[in-house]
């Protein structure tokens, strides 16, 4: 089984443009992110897919292999549907560019999802962690997404998820963490499929998956991060380096 990892990297964010390449304690953001991914040693290969003649630099610069999208795209996944076409590849791992933090711990997770599922069952596996803060559980920011009782995903929202109605009834609340694991055909699937009314509303790119019947599998991690959407998020992320460095 070939297992690669394809990391989507847009310059022009919409909440902070130029985000990725931010400075993150001395290397921009999209460095900290393609070497964490690297490091893994989980991968045949690491690319960078952009539409960025920045970024191309920065990651050839430090020998990192780019592929530059040709069109337009609305999702990281249809920009790493693009350019995987003439990639070898059975599994794409598509890692954020903005998410730094990503480790091998949770990158085995999703991979052992296609190692056991020995009847080809599932198509695409993702990330969940739970969450207890209200603030952040409320946060249009931090994807939420429910699961059913063999953890596929039931839906995907920025809304709080369930919503509370009946308080004294316990329930976990997760955030959807922005690591998807593809088989390739269902990666090349995924860009053939036009945007329905649900992914245009959330603008979340999974939520295509479910409007067209296909299966998401959850894996649930506890390991955190901090995925850069803002620059308050930059903030956070800069002080959990320095954690990191002191530990």
């Amino acid at each position: 089984m070939r297992i690669i990892s394809m990391i989507p990297a847009r310059y022009q964010a919409s909440r902070f443009p130029a985000k990725l390449m931010q400075d993150l304690h001395g290397k921009p953001v999209i460095v900290r992110t393609f070497e964490a991914v690297q490091n893994t040693g989980l991968f045949d290969e690491v690319y960078v897919v952009t539409d960025s003649e920045i970024i191309q630099e920065t990651i050839e610069n430090i020998g990192g292999t780019v592929i530059r999208s040709k069109e337009e795209h609305e999702s990281g996944s249809d920009r790493i549907a693009e350019a995987v076409s003439e990639v070898e590849a059975d599994i794409i791992i598509n890692v954020q560019g903005d998410e730094p933090f990503i480790e091998q711990e949770s990158l085995e997770k999703v991979i052992r999802v296609f190692h056991e599922d020995i009847t080809n069952e599932i198509d695409l596996a993702s990330l969940m962690t739970p969450i207890t803060d209200w603030e952040e559980i409320s946060n249009p920011n931090t994807v939420k997404v429910i699961v059913d009782n063999r953890n596929f995903a039931l839906y995907f929202s920025r809304s709080a998820i369930p919503y509370p109605r009946d308080e004294k009834v316990e329930a976990k609340y997760y955030k959807h963490k922005g690591i998807y694991a593809f088989r390739k055909r269902a990666l090349l699937d995924f860009k053939q499929l036009p945007m329905l009314p649900l992914e245009a509303k959330e603008k979340i790119e999974a939520i295509r998956f479910l409007e067209y019947g296909r299966k998401i599998k959850m894996v649930e991690t506890h390991v955190t991060g901090v995925e850069i959407d803002t620059p308050e998020d930059l903030e956070r992320a800069l002080k959990e380096w320095k954690q990191t460095l002191k530990a």
